[in-house]
């Protein structure tokens, strides 16, 4: 279990708890939100199981050193975002017809990047897509309501993570 809350007075930075141990994050520009919608940069409050992952082989070492199932990053990955699309908050290949998110970014915000089961199963529009667990900005500036940490920590928890754990949004 990871647990997650907003840093008392900077709700779009927050804590990550493994254990007995405190990592730093960042979390949505709209911080923590219960009633997570499309777009709204919210982090969404509620237990949310990894499922899988990404990872850049060429700039992240480590995405082979967990218990995960880790995909490489091809040039071609892209994250559907469009909610009335059939592939809504599914992978999809590049060029995509309606809007996605590029998987293969230059900020290397995702050469780490772990799925979170939001809006999965079942999909219901609107919900919001794309809810990662992957790398932060050096100065944790806000995600669009992902979790992030430093490739430092994320390297640190990787060989901790399975498909069973979960990351716990908490107030």
């Amino acid at each position: 279990m990871l647990t997650v809350r907003a840093r008392p007075g900077h709700p779009s930075q927050g804590l990550l708890q493994a254990g007995k141990t405190v990592f730093a994050c960042a979390l949505g520009r709209g911080g923590i939100s219960a009633a997570k919608r499309e777009g709204d940069g919210a982090t969404p409050l509620g237990s949310m199981r990894i499922l899988s992952g990404y990872f850049r082989g060429d700039q992240f070492a480590g995405g082979r050193r967990t218990r995960l199932a880790m995909t490489p990053i091809g040039p071609d990955l892209g994250w559907c975002e469009v909610s009335d699309d059939r592939n809504y908050n599914r992978p999809v290949k590049i060029p995509y017809g309606a809007s996605h998110e590029r998987m293969r970014r230059d900020d290397r915000l995702y050469d780490a990047c772990l799925v979170l089961d939001w809006n999965i199963a079942p999909r219901r529009r609107g919900r919001g897509s794309a809810i990662f667990f992957h790398l932060a900005r050096p100065d944790f500036t806000p995600t669009q309501g992902c979790v992030a940490v430093t490739a430092r920590t994320m390297a640190r928890l990787l060989p901790l993570l399975s498909d069973r754990t979960v990351v716990r949004v908490v107030r």
